[in-house]
């Protein structure tokens, strides 16, 4: 028999929702394709975004030298930065956000994300998935994985609207390369459509472009000097939009044409191929790289020199900034879902993992970084009229120990029973402040909040309700979450 997951709640003449569920069989996903449950759509907030900006910090920012300092802390939590005021009366940021401490008031805060692992997981933070482990978050295909909340999101905008044609923005881009390509050793599970299919995966961007900025790393082996693009850029630094064309800088449209007549020749030698499971899927990636090349919106929208330069150096002229004024650029064009990540440049324990360095890499790095680029995007977004009908998440997968590691450079480790989120724009209150921690910002200790609440109250404002269902491969209906609240603090 069919299993549904969800709540055992009854209707009015007895029967429960998973009842109904089984009852209808496809039937009913049919209430669910249009968004979830009827009543939803008055409730506060329900569809107000349009569109979503995903910014991820991978490695688990530390709640201490973020959005949760502890300035009365023994100095072995507290560590070497100060706490500064904000415009949001009470609340304390690290030093290192001045810029995002003068946008807090647009922003909601939330403290006291909570989860009981201590590993890496995307997976985990960014879709349904009920449980994580390290060998579905270092598994790139797993059998377990759900899809991600752009697939999920996209899905539902196509059923809503239609597919967009050849040459259209497409939804659900992910900058600035393809998750942990650029890093040593076992690859992370990338975000993926799972058991929705293939088209309904991300399309991963390629980066094109130079560091100016080098700077000594050391993890497990010798010292080595890395020059990392998360650190600084060249002005002529740009994203490409067909990583499943391979094509680099110098591709001309004359040597594109050639490809493809190239490839329509090798079509006919690809008979037997064209009866495998695999071809429609290989089919579509193939057009849609040609099509977004050949397509001159998508080209305008990648042209980062459209922008004045003061506005790009705003946004800082690193990888991170440079992706989140791209982001705003594509969504302003037409796409719905971008995604940008702070990924692992050159060694493990980069980005956000910060297991060594801790001080000197949050001082001179990641916190001036992070602070240019949101701070940025939240007031460009909103001196746009952008900022009503998109939603800003900054997501993550955990935090850092309270207590300081006796590493090199002072480190934190892996922390997942407490640490924070933010959220902002569309339908989301403005300077709010949600859970708490306890002194040492180690345990929550005022409403815990899981990773699926985020994400539920992310559907709830895309207008996907909490009875939503997405099919599999067989056309069997599955909950877009297993479970998961609205936050119904952090909704204006």
């Amino acid at each position: 028999m069919l299993r549904i997951l969800g709540s055992p709640k009854r209707a009015c003449d007895g029967s429960t929702r998973r009842d109904f569920l089984l009852a209808g069989g496809l039937g009913g996903l049919s209430l669910a394709l249009s968004g979830g449950a009827a009543s939803a759509s008055t409730d506060r907030g329900f569809g107000r975004a349009k569109n979503v900006i995903l910014l991820y910090p991978f490695g688990g920012p530390s709640q201490l030298e973020t959005f949760d300092p502890k300035p009365d802390a023994p100095v072995e939590v507290r560590g070497e930065l100060k706490a500064i005021p904000t415009r949001v009366p009470g609340l304390l940021v690290s030093e290192g956000l001045p810029r995002v401490a003068r946008i807090m008031d647009r922003c909601t805060v939330l403290r006291s994300l909570t989860h009981t692992e201590n590993f890496h997981g995307m997976q985990y933070a960014t879709t349904g998935l009920p449980k994580g482990s390290i060998p579905i978050e270092e598994t790139q295909r797993h059998p377990e994985h759900w899809p991600f909340v752009g697939s999920v999101a996209t899905y539902f905008n196509q059923r809503r609207e239609g597919q967009k044609p050849p040459g259209a923005i497409p939804d659900n881009l992910i900058l600035p390369f393809p998750l942990s390509t650029l890093r040593p050793a076992a690859l992370y599970a990338r975000p993926h459509a799972a058991y929705l299919g293939g088209a309904f995966d991300p399309l991963w961007a390629n980066f094109r472009g130079k560091a100016t900025r080098s700077v000594t790393r050391f993890t497990n082996g010798p010292d080595e000097q890395v020059f990392d693009p998360y650190l600084g850029i060249t002005p002529g630094s740009r994203f490409e939009l067909a990583p499943e064309a391979d094509l680099s800088v110098d591709v001309t449209l004359d040597r594109l044409n050639q490809r493809r007549s190239l490839l329509q020749q090798l079509d006919s030698a690809r008979v037997s191929l064209d009866e495998t499971s695999a071809t429609p899927s290989f089919e579509r990636n193939r057009q849609r790289a040609f099509s977004l090349v050949d397509s001159p919106r998508v080209r305008r929208a990648l042209d980062l020199d459209r922008e004045p330069v003061k506005l790009r150096e705003s946004y800082g002229m690193t990888l991170f900034g440079q992706g989140a004024l791209q982001a705003r650029r594509l969504v302003e064009a037409g796409c719905r879902f971008v995604s940008v990540v702070w990924d692992e440049y050159g060694q493990l324990n980069s980005a956000w993992d910060t297991h060594v360095d801790h001080f000197s890499r949050m001082k001179t790095d990641l916190l001036p970084g992070f602070d240019n680029a949101f701070a940025s995007l939240i007031e460009d977004l909103e001196v746009r009229g952008m900022l009503d009908d998109t939603l800003v998440l900054v997501l993550n997968e955990m935090g850092r120990t309270p207590k300081l590691e006796n590493a090199r450079g002072g480190g934190r480790g892996h922390w997942g029973l407490a640490y924070c989120n933010l959220m902002a724009g569309a339908g989301v209150a403005r300077g709010r402040v949600i859970g708490k921690t306890d002194s040492i910002a180690g345990t929550v200790v005022e409403r815990p909040l899981r990773a699926k609440d985020v994400l539920a109250t992310a559907y709830h404002l895309l207008g996907i309700g909490s009875e939503a269902m997405v099919p599999d491969r067989l056309n069997r209906p599955n909950p877009v979450l297993p479970y998961g609240d609205i936050i119904r603090e952090a909704l204006a």
